[in-house]
Order: structure tokens, then C-alpha cells, then sequence
């Protein structure tokens, strides 16, 4: 698959702005990784800025971390290392100068979390917000939040694996399985946003009905903790140079499993972790930009 022209062609005189800024809201004491994984995978796949917002007991880790790109927004935590109430303030205003959101991976189901992601959600005045894992455990119930944001002209992507999808729409995972596309799909136009259903052949939906997309990349040794994560990252990345919701999920996920594949190759599928995919995104983004 040949990415757009956007993607790899950039002006001379281009500088990091033209390329967006990433809020990456991620992360808890017991899940930092998750956080970690997704903002390095949006600097290897283009953007231009990325923040990481991250309890502030996290972000004093974070500075030993190899990640030097990556600027840290500490926020406020509670006693277990979560994101606390008392951040809503601080980020609120953080918002204003953003491109792209990009929240849930490892914030952790805990209520205050819950709370403060559909905050987020609620209040992003950014264009696009790409929603994943623990992110959207807490809209179960909420999703007239969708809703509101596409009224506002505002897109959003969301990014379930079966159970989460299960648990949005109120059905069984076996239910979903049996029909991925078409619930992918349903969903997608309801809410009007696009959806991102993973599994074995991840399907892409956006809310025209005619966009739909089923990957052909990838292999069983990407099913590891964390790889989701990194394929939060590279939508966000596509998102913030300019990119609909739909391509973007699209090319990102072609990618990721391209990436996955590479990874796989060399490492072999039982023995790759996510860090090896963004390892190895380089590289499929140069067999990207070759495919004529």
C-alpha cells in the first residue's frame, strides 16, 4: 500500500508545527509503559511535537527514559499513582494549543481515571481525538459524548479490540467476532467517527458506509502487550499531518502490521515485543513510500 504524498513529502522550508502536536493522556504507576510505547510510535511515525501527560510521580520517571523528543506534562495523582480529579484544570488549558488527542492506554479503570477521561473527552476542543483501551471503558454509558463531539465538528477514532467493542455496544465478544465489519460499521456511521475494530484482519470503518477497509499485514506475534498502544501512536501521527479520521486508521494499521511483520522477521513471532515494532516502523514506512 502507497501512503499519501503528505505523509513523506515535506517543503523545505517545513518546520516542526506543520507536522502537529500530539496530547498524548496516558499511563499510571502500574501501567507507565503503556504511555511510553505510545508516544515514542507518534515521533517514529512523523509528528512533529508529541507531550506526554502523565501522573506526575510517572513523569519523574520518565526523565531516566530514552525518549529525549517526548515533552512531559506532569499532572496531578492520586495515592496509587492515577490520574487525579485535579488535573481537569491544568489540562483544560493545555488543550488550546493542541492538534490531536490521543488517550486511555494504561490509565487504568479506577473511577477518579474513568472520570477524567470523559472529561477529556468532553472538553477537547481539538479536532481529532483518537480513543483507546481504558479510554473507552469509560464511555460505556457515555457514548452521547461522541455524539456531541461530531456535532461540533469534531472527529474522532476509536480503537477496540473485541472485549472493549463488546462492552461499548452491550453484546457478547462472540457477537462481535461473528460480525466484525458490520458492527464496525454500524458504529461508525451511528456516531458518525471512525472505528478500528483489532484482531486477526483488523477492520477500519468510517462513518460513510462506502469506507471500509479489512488489513491484510500482520502476524500472531503482534497479540503481546503493548502493541496497541503503539498503534494508537501512529493514527495519532497520521492524524496530526493532516489526515481524515478514516485514512488515517487505514494507512496507520497497515502500517503497524507491516512494522509487526518486519518485526516478526527478524525477531520471529514468539520471541517480539512492541518496542520491535516501532523499531521497525522506519523501515515500513520506506517500503510505504516506494509502492507505487
Amino acid at each position: 500500500m502507497r501512503l499519501p504524498t503528505q505523509l513523506f513529502r515535506r517543503p523545505p522550508d517545513s518546520h516542526k508545527g506543520d507536522f502537529g502536536h500530539i496530547l498524548v493522556v496516558a499511563g499510571s504507576l502500574r501501567f507507565s509503559g503503556a504511555a511510553l510505547l505510545c508516544a515514542h510510535a507518534c515521533m517514529r511515525s512523523g509528528a512533529g511535537l508529541v507531550t506526554l501527560a502523565v501522573p506526575e510521580g510517572v513523569a519523574q520517571a520518565f526523565v531516566k527514559k530514552k525518549i529525549p523528543e517526548v515533552m512531559l506534562l506532569p499532572l496531578a495523582q492520586n495515592l496509587r499513582g492515577e490520574l487525579s480529579l485535579r488535573a481537569f484544570g491544568r489540562i483544560r488549558n493545555f488543550l488550546k494549543n493542541i492538534d490531536v488527542v490521543a488517550i486511555g492506554p494504561g490509565l487504568t479503570q479506577q473511577p477518579a481515571a474513568q472520570s477524567f477521561c470523559r472529561f477529556v473527552i468532553a472538553h477537547a476542543s481539538v479536532q481529532h481525538v483518537v480513543i483507546d483501551a481504558d479510554a473507552l471503558t469509560a464511555l460505556k454509558g457515555h457514548m452521547r459524548l461522541l455524539r456531541k463531539r461530531s456535532l461540533t465538528g469534531r472527529y474522532t477514532v476509536l480503537t477496540p479490540h473485541p472485549g472493549e467493542m463488546s462492552r461499548l455496544l452491550g453484546v457478547t465478544v462472540a457477537d462481535v467476532q461473528k460480525e466484525r465489519l458490520g458492527l464496525a460499521k454500524k458504529t461508525a456511521s451511528a456516531y458518525n467517527l471512525t472505528v478500528v475494530l483489532k484482531g486477526n484482519r483488523t477492520v477500519v470503518a468510517g462513518p460513510d458506509p462506502r469506507a471500509a477497509y479489512t488489513n491484510t499485514t500482520g502476524n500472531p506475534g503482534m497479540s503481546t502487550a503493548g502493541s496497541g498502544d503503539v498503534l494508537t501512536g501512529i493514527i495519532a501521527a497520521f492524524l496530526a499531518q493532516g489526515l481524515d479520521g478514516f485514512s488515517a486508521a487505514k494507512y496507520a494499521v497497515y502500517v503497524h502490521g507491516l512494522a509487526g511483520d518486519l518485526a516478526a522477521q527478524e525477531k520471529t513471532q514468539p520471541g517480539m515485543i512492541a518496542s520491535d515494532i516501532i523499531a521497525h516502523l522506519p523501515e515500513a514506512l520506506k517500503k510505504c513510500f516506494k509502492k507505487r
